[in-house]
């Protein structure tokens, strides 16, 4: 790898993070990455299996990077190809013959790479010097030469009220302002056009006398009509009528009989560990082939019997599995092998829910990952590119940190902590825009907390949204007949706090905490009002909560149904909360996790889950996918990739 252009002052190169994070995550398709201050760009070599990457601090505006990546890649591989093809050679062979690990010293003792390479920094200065140069006479070729504006002159008018007036009379201006604007009006009203009117109406043309703007007879005025009282049928409702229409369980204070079987699935239940936990089931892909690789396979095979045939198929990836059928042969792949099968993978990627721009970028990575490769006979090279797509969405949806949300929950509270300090709740806050069914699946996600004997308080912190209050006690008093057998009484085990509406967010989550503190309560699930992500006041106000509060996992709440919008909404919600939490005076805080909503609704179409996981890196900790209390489910990265990859 050729060094920055650049001395960097860090204790720690970019390039460690850069491997960890962009690299072995798949996202070798984004434009640059940034770290501590530093951007990185990098190309690849993939016959040599070199990667190329230039850092530089980020402040710097250097407008000659990608031309000294692009130089760096052409002189380093003209000059050294032949030494590396043989490296690269040794090394397959190396790896062919399974050399035994008590042989490590084998590689280093053949190869002398310091005297191989011992001119290439004076190459790397001399080109780096040009480049630089190239730059500072650019730019001493634009000082000075900054253009005038070109004023055009205005065509002519015929609108007198543009002409200065001669005798500086204001009356005169006002005057020919309104006749100019009751003659717009006529020519208006000459091609059948309406101003402000409904019906024929009267014509001042025709009125015998001249109207100007603001009189009278041109702003005629309405007469309001009074709202009435909505009648239901002959007469207004009685309350004989109302108490019919009344189908809540509490009526003259006393609760009525409430169905226990409408608000759990049997059939949904999760299962028991051997220690006792409960644990949501699996969300299973269960249409189709039970193995990835079969399908493609079978794709591929139906593709190049058929011929042409299967080129105009009506599945996706069966036109994709003909694409592949071009890339028979012994050969090097490039870029123009690959152009036809990537658009194909692209358009199958996007059918399946998953944004644009992070389809571009997939593609993008899988195709560098395959120019240059060396690949023979037919089955060989749609292996490489089924290898690739694969390896490629494992990457993105295998999560960074761990998705045992429970293990995290109760490490915190096994800690040992101080005999002066209380132990503090486990806080979780749900976010999102608006509808997407925070309040719903916050309550899934407190009975799967209930069956495995937390005691949880839910604040209500949304203030805002008529009704929300309301629907959090309901759910708490379900929740509260729900217990550990599915049906036996939890009261004590589900609490709502609530201050109504209208109040301060963060005050609330403030007191809901210390609330469950005294009480010892195990958990908090923080209810928000949902909110649009470019709404910067709304955004504030959710940081200062965030900031003021420190919970411990800041959930996002996303929808399965939206494509680029999930990209939109994730990355302003994560970028506002870092922004606004770190100037509120608490510590930068992003989204954690998300749960998707409405999973049931998109089958295979689970594109939404790549698109959220590529976007944070973050995981996806659950799923909704009903509307009971048990449709919670976990997603399994073999089960993701096996949707999106099917037909």
């Amino acid at each position: 790898m050729p060094a920055a252009p650049h001395s960097t002052t860090a204790t720690t190169s970019p390039v460690n993070p850069l491997i960890r994070e962009a690299l072995i995550e798949g996202r070798t398709a984004e434009d640059k990455y940034e770290k501590d201050g530093y951007a990185v760009k990098w190309t690849f070599v993939n016959d040599l299996e070199l990667i190329f990457v230039v850092a530089y601090q980020r402040i710097l505006q250097l407008t000659y990077v990608d031309e000294l990546l692009a130089a760096l890649k052409t002189l380093f591989v003209k000059l050294f190809e032949p030494f590396l093809a043989t490296f690269v050679a040794s090394l397959h062979a190396i790896s062919s013959s399974k050399l035994s690990s008590s042989d490590p010293g084998r590689i280093d003792a053949s190869w002398d790479f310091a005297k191989a390479f011992e001119n290439w920094d004076g190459i790397f200065d001399k080109l780096l010097r040009g480049l630089e140069d190239k730059a500072a006479q650019d730019r001493k070729g634009r000082v000075g030469k900054v253009p005038r504006p070109v004023i055009e002159p205005s065509p002519p008018s015929d609108d007198l009220s543009t002409v200065p007036s001669q005798s500086g009379s204001t009356t005169i201006d006002e005057e020919q302002i309104a006749r100019n604007v009751q003659a717009l009006k006529n020519r208006l009203r000459g091609r059948g056009g309406r101003v402000g009117r409904r019906g024929g109406g009267r014509s001042d043309a025709g009125s015998g006398h001249e109207s100007h703007p603001g009189s009278e007879s041109d702003t005629p005025k309405r007469k309001h009509k009074t709202k009435v009282q909505r009648k239901w049928g002959d007469g207004a409702p009685s309350e004989s009528d109302m108490a019919s229409l009344d189908f809540s369980y509490e009526k003259n204070g006393q609760e009525g009989p409430l169905d226990l079987s409408a608000l759990v699935d049997n059939g949904s239940m999760g299962t028991r560990t051997q220690d006792g936990l409960y644990e949501v089931k699996d969300w299973e892909f269960s249409h189709g082939e039970d193995n990835t690789d079969d399908v493609i396979s079978k794709v591929i095979r139906n593709s190049s019997s058929q011929g042409s045939k299967a080129a105009s198929g009506a599945g996706s990836l069966g036109a994709l599995g003909s694409l592949f059928a071009r890339l028979t042969g012994s050969k090097v792949l490039a870029e123009d092998d690959l152009k036809p099968v990537l658009e194909g993978m692209k358009q199958h990627l996007m059918k399946k829910n998953v944004a644009k721009d992070i389809a571009d970028k997939v593609c993008e990575g899988v195709g560098e990952s395959l120019v240059g490769k060396k690949v023979g006979g037919f089955q060989t090279t749609n292996a490489a590119v089924r290898l690739a797509l694969s390896n490629s969405l494992t990457r993105i949806l295998t999560p960074k940190t761990s998705t045992d949300l429970l293990l995290s929950i109760r490490t915190k509270l096994s800690s040992p902590l101080p005999s002066s300090q209380q132990r503090m709740p486990y806080s979780i806050t749900f976010v999102g825009v608006n509808g997407v069914g925070k309040s719903t699946n916050l309550s899934k996600v407190c009975f799967w907390l209930i069956q495995n004997g937390m005691r949880v308080l839910i604040a209500a912190c949304d203030t805002f949204r008529s009704g929300a209050v309301e629907q959090l006690r309901v759910h708490v008093r379900n929740l509260s007949m729900l217990g550990m057998s599915g049906a036996t009484n939890s009261k004590a085990r589900v609490e709502l706090y609530e201050r109504g509406y209208g109040k301060d967010a963060a005050g609330i989550a403030r007191e809901a905490i210390a609330y469950a503190r005294d009480n010892d309560f195990d958990v908090v699930l923080i209810d928000t009002a949902g909110r649009m992500q470019d709404n910067e006041p709304l955004m504030r106000a959710l940081a200062k909560l965030v900031a003021v509060n420190n919970p411990d996992k800041i959930i996002f709440v996303g929808e399965a149904l939206v494509g680029n919008e999930a990209v939109d909404q994730l990355t302003k919600f994560d970028r506002a909360l870092r922004d606004f939490s770190a100037s509120s005076g608490g510590k930068e805080r992003g989204i954690d996790g998300m749960l998707v909503t409405k999973w049931d609704t998109v089958d295979d179409k689970v594109g939404a889950a790549l698109s959220m996981t590529y976007v944070t890196g973050q995981p996806i900790i659950f799923v909704g996918c009903g509307q009971t209390y048990t449709d919670l489910r976990q997603l399994r990265v073999a089960n993701v990739v096996q949707a999106i990859l099917s037909d």
